[in-house]
């Protein structure tokens, strides 16, 4: 399974990445190659916490908006 996620750098140093599909799902790293690697970390808890309470996952409808 594929997740979008957002890397967004921090004025005191490294980066922050969340999946917005996956509300409350974040992690950081001092470079992005680290950021990434720790995202995809916390998605797979993520899901493995959802899968063992059987929660669904959460719905997310993503579109385009041009400014």
């Amino acid at each position: 399974m594929k997740y979008k996620v957002i890397i967004e750098a921090q004025e005191e140093g490294g980066y922050t990445v969340y999946a917005p599909s996956l509300p409350g799902c974040v992690s950081q790293g001092i470079t992005t190659e680290e950021a990434m690697t720790n995202i995809k970390e916390a998605i797979e808890v993520y899901l493995e916490s959802l899968r063992e309470r059987n929660i669904p996952l959460p719905e997310v409808r993503e579109e385009e908006v041009a400014v």
